[in-house]
């Protein structure tokens, strides 16, 4: 619950929702793939069907836990970089990451990009 504006309260702790000191993002568990087709992707739709193909090959059964829409300037989820605005991580690659991400699949130098965990079911 949020007492006072800016503030989260963890485990009966209150806590900035924004933390001062930048954390540092391991990616050393992350494989990243980059896609580059010869004609460029139309729009997010036909970037994520190239991305789930690939998340499909590598990993089996998957689950996107995060992206990013360079051509929209949209995240998912939404807002993550609020609290990334002096950083040079990404709210969306900081979320993929730290919720266990183990592939991003990179889609025209970053135009599109795409996190993602394996699922065993």
């Amino acid at each position: 619950m949020n007492d006072k504006k800016g503030f989260i309260d963890i485990e009966g702790e209150t806590a900035p929702a924004c933390p001062a000191t930048p954390r540092v993002l391991d990616m050393s568990g992350v494989e990243t793939v980059e896609i580059r087709p010869d004609t460029p992707v139309k729009d997010y739709l036909e970037a994520m069907r190239l991305a789930d193909a690939e998340a499909r090959t590598r990993l089996g059964d998957y689950m996107l836990l995060s992206w990013y829409d360079r051509d929209r300037d949209f995240e998912s989820p939404q807002h993550a970089s609020e609290c990334h605005e002096d950083s040079a991580i990404p709210g969306y690659v900081d979320y993929g990451v730290s919720h266990g991400a183990t592939l991003q699949v990179d889609v025209e130098g970053g135009r599109f990009v795409f996190f993602y965990l394996p699922v065993d079911l």
